[in-house]
């Protein structure tokens, strides 16, 4: 048999990215996927009645938009197209209009009211500078700044806890939209480093907003596994590989799985300082999800949350960071933290007539074993009463079933790792080469290599510049 260059296990966005990037350079690629559909986290199906399109996981993408290595592939041309929705994000409260987040700055300015000059003063140089700083962010921590002024802004904003940052606005609406964006993370907002996410998904929704893929999330794997196929790698499914001595022959692989998959995977072939990394790596709460068939749309009382594609269902800052830490703690809320999709307002094609589909998950804690359907449609009425009489049909995913549907997502960690300031800055181990098991020619590439989650492939990109190293392949110039 001859061998190939590359064999990528797991076709998810970041192993498919890895993929291309090693078929760019003119190398043979084969990517081995477990499940029958390719696509991880990044898939989309009817889940609740025929003809209505749900996301499986990721489903609204700033990071993915603006992703350079992303954009660097010219994805169009194989059917993947961006559509925006009116409102990005809206954040309702009991008591007041919801705050809004637009990608326009000074309309989400105005919106804020006597907080507004103040949200301005953070965010229009983040959002300024977000291009210069996701070429920083989006990689290796341990690197040569080109940006060293940004970066250094941003870092030591990043650094702090997300309830300490919000502390500079005194509204409720600003107060809570900054915290809805910042749960984003699965963390206690008073933790060090939990302002990081928070900063870079508004900085990102004001650079590029938050977009979603029309047709669904499925479009953004379509498009990359075309354009592999377009360079000779191809994919093959239903092959569940348990150690790497059964993988076929080749030069270089990389695994896009969660670091005790690695561990799994690659047995007493690790050196004993990456099997003791893989081993620490921990996981963090839970997503529970609901998936909605809902006539006639979901009855918001905030006209705002009728146009908007995201909606966080939380209440005050308060309240979201006492969910966010009682889940941490192992326990579930009475009220979690609830994000909601309504992806259809910007693609309609996802609908069915006066039926849409609505996605929402609530943060629970890892490993939940409980049923959080109440949960999610008791937030869900507290702002829109009578969405109840309104649903048809009804589709729900526990922590358990997420991890069975994709063996990243340990005890139903959708992130594939906890997102403490300790373990965002050794992803997943301690290294000048971080994408390295150790083993030669064996790289990692998922979520819990930098730059972290999200859909956007640059785990996949930097795990692959790494093995063209090790190939002694040239590698292609930094993306700007």
């Amino acid at each position: 048999m001859t061998a190939l260059d590359a064999i990528v296990v797991g076709a998810g966005p970041n192993g498919l990215a890895a993929a291309v990037a090693l078929a760019q350079r003119g190398l043979s690629v084969t990517v081995l996927e477990a499940a029958e559909t390719i696509g991880g986290g990044t898939r989309t199906s009817e889940l609740t009645l025929p003809g209505l399109l749900h996301d499986h996981c990721a489903a609204v993408h700033p990071m993915a938009v603006a992703s350079p290595f992303l954009r660097s592939l010219a994805l169009e041309r194989h059917g993947l197209t961006w559509a925006w929705p009116e409102i990005d994000l809206a954040h309702p409260l009991d008591r007041g209009p919801a705050a809004v987040l637009r990608r326009s700055l000074d309309e989400t300015v105005r919106g804020l009211g006597a907080d507004g000059d103040a949200w301005r003063q953070l965010f229009a140089p983040l959002a300024h500078d977000y291009d210069a700083l996701a070429a920083e962010l989006m990689g290796p921590p341990l690197h040569l700044p080109r940006h060293p002024l940004p970066l250094a802004r941003f870092g030591l904003r990043a650094l702090r806890a997300a309830t300490a940052v919000a502390d500079r606005w005194h509204t409720p609406g600003a107060r809570a939209l900054f915290a809805g964006v910042a749960a984003h993370a699965l963390q206690p907002l008073t933790a060090p480093g939990s302002a990081a996410i928070a900063l870079m998904l508004v900085a990102a929704g004001h650079r590029h907003g938050w977009p979603v893929a029309h047709g669904g999330s499925q479009a953004v794997t379509n498009a990359l596994a075309a354009r592999l196929t377009e360079l000779g790698g191809t994919v093959e499914t239903g092959v569940r590989i348990r150690s790497l001595a059964e993988l076929p022959p080749s030069r270089v692989t990389l695994l896009n799985v969660a670091p005790r998959a690695a561990l799994a995977l690659c047995g007493d072939r690790l050196p004993a300082r990456t099997r003791c990394a893989y081993a620490r790596w921990s996981h963090g709460p839970a997503a529970f999800k609901v998936d909605l068939a809902v006539a006639g749309g979901v009855p918001w009382r905030d006209e705002a949350c009728r146009r908007a594609g995201t909606v966080h269902l939380g209440g005050t800052l308060e309240e979201v960071a006492h969910a966010e830490r009682t889940v941490a703690r192992g326990r579930m809320p009475e009220r979690p933290f609830v994000l909601v999709g309504q992806q259809y307002l910007a693609d309609p094609v996802r609908s069915a007539g006066d039926v849409h589909p609505l996605w929402a998950y609530a943060h629970v804690p890892h490993g939940y074993t409980g049923d959080a359907t109440e949960a999610v449609l008791g937030q869900l009425e507290r702002f829109a009463p009578g969405v109840r009489e309104r649903v048809v049909a009804r589709a729900t995913t526990s922590a358990g079933q997420l991890e069975a549907y994709n063996a990243n997502y340990i005890g139903g960690d959708i992130l594939t790792g906890a997102n403490t300031l300790s373990q965002m800055m050794r992803r997943p181990r301690v290294a000048l080469d971080p994408y390295s098991t150790g083993i030669p020619g064996v790289f990692l590439c998922s979520a819990a290599t930098p730059p972290g989650p999200g859909v956007h492939g640059m785990c996949g990109y930097h795990a692959a510049r790494s093995a063209l190293r090790h190939l002694g392949v040239p590698t292609p110039p930094s993306l700007p």
